[in-house]
């Protein structure tokens, strides 16, 4: 797993290609530009004339795929991928991903983005039934929910399955026959279709992906639906209408690449309208604007932009960091981040900065970008950040799933500001949020997920229900 200054993750990317004669290294592509989205492991799952194929490893997609014969073993013309980062199961290889079965009837190859709530029942309900599972992931209980499945059909076994697991998931299956990708009733993870000139469709969780490969974008998928693509092309079902369109807000933010849409809107834009709505609700005196890169940066041209106030370039990312800074020791995550980052000191000595990040998780990370900056010599650091502030978990796929964690769950908007010794600090209201995304569907706050920020969940929570109604009910809200 990767050092990450944001210290907040998103599980997993996946893509999959049916009808291109070179599909598994189109997959590793495909997932190269979804590698943000998970550095811990990857697999592929290749599928030639029914006969399904994978290789998969610890690390980047470079290393696991670092030898050519690698990938030249993975022949055929449909191919699944996956990248992961852990939410759910811990970083053994056995939950590496795409996850291959191969059964007397067939075989079938299973990648899976999000978090499902109600799979420590689920699992324990097929352990009872016998089910003997592989890997501490909750990825593998679809599968076996499937195989317990009394349908007559593939597809209506997994209709079924797919209405008895609960959460965000983002699912991708490679049969003998066909590629199936289903999303969850609420749409929580992005994933999007697309077509390759050679007529081949794709499946990925960001439309960076297919701009990569050069396929065109179809459409995305929608809340409640299961798309089967197989040699006739592609079509479209529903597995239940029970929908309600809550795309987690956070991929948005942080998590997706800014050169993606999702759900229509340009990443790139959102962000940037985020840091216009926040120069208006947030203005201060200042000399420049500077970006935490690189998740902040377009919110930060949209800061400076909107405030007539200079972007600088105050803070130099390192992108070629070692992998292995992630020590859980205090003094090697304080030299990690100073590896990451680097202020300026030509630019920002003598200076009052505003420093536009997108979120603030558990205060730590700014409190020393804040330092940073004032060890080179700025005169004031005022932190204004892009969202509004993080109080509750996420139980869909992202990896805070206690309150303990998050630093705004705990202290008021003045506590944090002097525990990350800014000189000023302002967050995006809920509503700035909502307007700079600009959604406009007939749901809940314009069909984004924003329990983050409120505690307001789209569903119900299940196995975590118990765990956490205490201090989801008790919602401590502070000014």
């Amino acid at each position: 797993m990767s050092y990450e200054v944001k210290s907040l993750n998103e599980e997993c990317g996946i893509f999959g290609i049916w009808g291109h004669p070179d599909a598994a290294r189109v997959t590793y592509f495909g997932l190269h530009s979804l590698q943000h989205r998970g550095q811990e492991g990857a697999g592929i799952v290749s599928n030639k004339d029914g006969n399904l194929n994978g290789h998969r490893g610890l690390g980047l997609l470079s290393e696991v795929f670092n030898d050519d014969r690698s990938l030249t073993s993975l022949n055929g013309d449909a191919a699944i991928g996956h990248v992961r980062y852990a939410t759910a199961g811990n970083g053994s290889v056995d939950n590496i991903q795409p996850f291959l079965f191969k059964f007397y009837d067939g075989a079938c190859g299973l990648a899976h983005n999000g978090n499902l709530t109600n799979a420590k029942s689920l699992r324990k309900e097929l352990e009872q039934d016998g089910a003997i599972f592989h890997s501490n992931s909750d990825t593998e209980i679809l599968m076996h929910l499937i195989r317990r499945s009394k349908q007559p059909t593939f597809i209506d076994q997994l209709k079924e399955s797919l209405r008895t697991v609960k959460g965000g998931f983002a699912y991708l299956l490679m049969t003998e026959t066909s590629m199936i990708a289903a999303l969850d009733p609420n749409a929580f993870r992005p994933l999007s279709i697309g077509q390759m000139k050679n007529g081949a469709y794709v499946i990925a969780s960001e439309t960076c992906a297919l701009e990569v490969i050069g396929a065109v974008f179809v459409r995305d998928v929608g809340p409640g639906e299961m798309i089967i693509i197989n040699d006739t092309g592609y079509t479209i079902e529903s597995y239940t209408e029970n929908t309600q369109f809550s795309i987690c807000s956070m991929e948005y933010i942080y998590f997706a690449r800014p050169d993606s849409n999702i759900a229509g809107v340009n990443v790139h834009t959102a962000r940037k309208n985020m840091g216009k709505r926040l120069a208006q609700e947030a203005p201060i005196e200042a000399d420049m604007v500077v970006g935490v890169p690189n998740s902040s940066l377009s919110a930060a041209s949209g800061y400076a932009e909107e405030s007539g106030i200079p972007y600088e370039m105050g803070l130099v990312k390192n992108q070629y960091i070692a992998r292995t800074f992630i020590q859980p020791t205090q003094e090697l995550r304080e030299q990690g981040v100073r590896m990451k980052l680097s202020a300026v000191r030509g630019v920002v000595e003598g200076k009052r900065v505003i420093m536009v990040d997108d979120s603030i998780v558990r205060g730590t990370t700014s409190r020393r970008i804040v330092k940073l900056l004032k060890d080179a010599g700025a005169k004031e650091v005022h932190v204004r950040i892009a969202s509004p502030p993080l109080r509750f978990p996420c139980f869909y796929g992202i990896d805070i799933q206690t309150r303990k964690e998050l630093i705004a769950a705990n202290h008021s908007v003045l506590e944090i500001k002097n525990l990350i010794a800014a000189d000023s600090l302002c967050f995006l209201s809920e509503q700035g949020l909502i307007d700079s995304i600009g959604l406009n569907y007939d749901a809940p706050y314009s069909g984004l997920c924003m329990a983050y920020f409120n505690g307001d969940y789209p569903t119900p929570l299940y196995d975590y229900e118990e765990q956490y109604q205490v201090s989801l009910k008790e919602k401590i809200i502070f000014n």
